[in-house]
């Protein structure tokens, strides 16, 4: 299985440490969106993408790469996150961008997401929150979780 990760960390590495214990997991490159061509994806069986959440939403970066993606047949895919808050409930942040790239003809088999160190807006006033995330715990959850998605994906 051939895999690539494309994953945007801007805030305080959060993203790319989960990232980088999934890319060992996988045996997967990860790049951030501006240093792949969309046309490369196609030559893998796998591709992750994923950012830190902003107000409910992935990365603007992350999002306007796949915005750009032509709509083709695809192999499978995965999508990640780091966030000060759970990906639950009705308002899922994780859902938008599965469903946007299943519209670009990904199968989307997986998502995982972990608490993440936070000083968006309001929090940077009070110091942040969920310091110290993502702790050694949520990288052996990251790597416990892509350990059973590569075992998933190779029957």
């Amino acid at each position: 299985m051939k895999a690539i990760i494309v994953c945007t960390s801007v805030s305080h590495g959060n993203t790319q440490r989960v990232a980088d214990v999934l890319g060992e997991v996988l045996a997967a490159r990860v790049v951030a969106p501006d240093h792949i061509d969309a046309a490369e994806l196609a030559g893998y069986d796998l591709v992750g993408f994923g950012s830190g959440i902003f107000l409910g939403k992935f990365h603007a970066q992350l999002r306007e790469f796949v915005e750009a993606l032509p709509q083709a047949q695809r192999g499978k895919a995965f999508v990640f996150a780091t966030s000060g808050f759970p990906d639950a409930g009705l308002q899922r942040f994780s859902r938008p961008l599965v469903n946007q790239l299943g519209q670009k003809g990904f199968d989307v088999v997986d998502t995982f997401s972990c608490r993440a160190f936070d000083t968006y807006a309001p929090f940077k006033l009070v110091g942040g929150i969920r310091k110290g995330r993502p702790d050694a715990s949520d990288l052996a959850a990251a790597r416990t979780w892509a350990e059973g998605l590569r075992a998933g994906i190779a029957r």
